[in-house]
């Protein structure tokens, strides 16, 4: 009988022991992703971000919801969650509540602002192509070396009205022939009787950019005859291998500028 009274006790004991097991692990996880959430928290503990709600799933996935001033908000908040110990991924739901700008006048903005930001040869060796749809913005084309692309984003990222900003900047191989051929093009186009005007306005040139010898042509120019005189100036630079001429003309249909 006592055998069986202790057979009994160890079974009970030993289910309890493993009822403990499944239940110490769930309140162990519980309390990470608390004690991930609060590190979350804190980190976000500022004052531009002060209507932003953070979730911390049991997979270490952060939710990020609420509202902030610009674009520039959420991205950081997005970074600053990002190097958080614990968090896997971050989901990243911030509303930008800033004014409600048209998409044309966004346009517009963005074109004089980042013309006028440029960093050196930034306004004759870019190509950046800006487009806006509901507040959102994307940034392509070309940036032949990396400030002037962050410089390109950061304008973007922080001019009121946008929404988000989708980064399309593809940067020009680093190479001192591609910077000799650059330079060179630069001097063959605009060396060019009628078209050195080009170069007096600084917000509207003609803009090269190269690639392993491919010289591609940017911009908006007053005739057909100015575009043509272009390209042929920049096939006759040594060491180009090509050359598209995506050159505008004033007052065309955007299907006839090819």
């Amino acid at each position: 009988m006592k055998q069986s009274i202790d057979r009994r006790n160890s079974l009970l004991f030993a289910a309890a022991l493993f009822a403990v097991a499944l239940v110490v692990p769930q309140f162990s996880h519980a309390a990470a992703d608390q004690d991930i959430a609060s590190t979350v928290r804190a980190k976000l503990n500022k004052s531009q971000f002060k209507d932003v709600q953070v979730n911390v799933d049991a997979n270490g996935v952060a939710t990020l919801s609420g509202t902030v001033s610009d674009f520039e908000n959420k991205a950081d908040a997005d970074k600053v969650v990002h190097k958080v110990k614990g968090v896997t991924a971050v989901r990243n739901d911030i509303q930008v509540s800033g004014p409600d700008v048209s998409d044309a006048q966004l346009q517009k903005t963005l074109v004089d602002k980042i013309s006028s930001v440029s960093i050196g040869y930034g306004n004759v060796f870019d190509a950046i192509s800006i487009s806006v749809q509901n507040g959102v913005v994307t940034l392509s084309g070309h940036a032949h070396d990396y400030p002037n692309r962050d410089s390109a984003l950061a304008v973007a990222s922080t001019t009121p009205g946008v929404k988000d900003v989708i980064d399309e900047i593809a940067v020009d191989p680093v190479s001192p022939m591609d910077w000799q051929i650059r330079l060179a093009v630069a001097r063959a186009v605009y060396g060019y009787a009628s078209l050195n005007r080009y170069a007096m306005d600084p917000e509207k040139p003609i803009r090269i950019s190269v690639q392993n010898g491919h010289v591609e042509l940017y911009g908006v120019v007053d005739s057909q005859g100015d575009k043509n005189a272009a390209g042929i100036q920049a096939n006759t630079v040594p060491g180009v291998f090509s050359v598209e001429n995506h050159l505008e003309v004033a007052g065309q249909p955007a299907e006839k500028q090819r």
